[in-house]
């Protein structure tokens, strides 16, 4: 009996490996697209990035303790601050006072960039938000900047 089998030929052996070798080395470059990690545009960093601790006297007692985002020294009056870790930007609209939001746009989930002019600019499509409640003053951002609850202890914002 003569039958006849399908072959398959070198080349098309070398080229499905070569293939194979492409996709497998890509893998790694692909994921890393969709890592959520900022890019170019990414927030500033500052100094209290490194000292988020907790602060020993900041809960009042037994429980958990409260985490120093940064010194209220660092955080300008009629401005703000942007952190890298964790995702939070503290703002001071008045003396004294201070209010914190994440500092992940509500438009496209971009890094907010600055602080500038009473408002928190996410450079990605333009959202602008007010530093004092984190309103969108300028769209296309669809929500405010959910607010993130801290308190003064000392000299040091903490997360509440």
């Amino acid at each position: 009996m003569n039958e006849s089998s399908p072959t398959v030929g070198r080349r098309t052996v070398l080229r499905g490996a070569a293939i194979a070798g492409a996709a497998v080395a890509a893998g790694p470059v692909l994921a890393a697209c969709g890592s959520g990690e900022p890019t170019a545009a990414d927030p500033t960093s500052t100094p209290a990035d490194a000292d988020a601790t907790p602060s020993a006297g900041a809960s009042g007692g037994g429980g958990a303790s409260a985490v120093v985002l940064v010194a209220t020294a660092d955080v300008p009056e009629g401005g703000g601050i942007i952190l890298n870790e964790p995702q939070v930007v503290v703002t001071q609209p008045t003396a004294g006072e201070f209010v914190a939001f994440s500092s992940i746009c509500t438009h496209a989930g971009c890094p907010v960039a600055d602080v500038t002019n009473g408002t928190i600019d996410c450079t990605c499509h333009g959202s602008k938000y007010a530093i004092a409640d984190g309103s969108v003053v300028a769209g296309p951002a669809p929500s405010p900047l959910p607010p993130i609850e801290v308190t003064v202890d000392g000299d040091s914002v903490v997360r509440a």
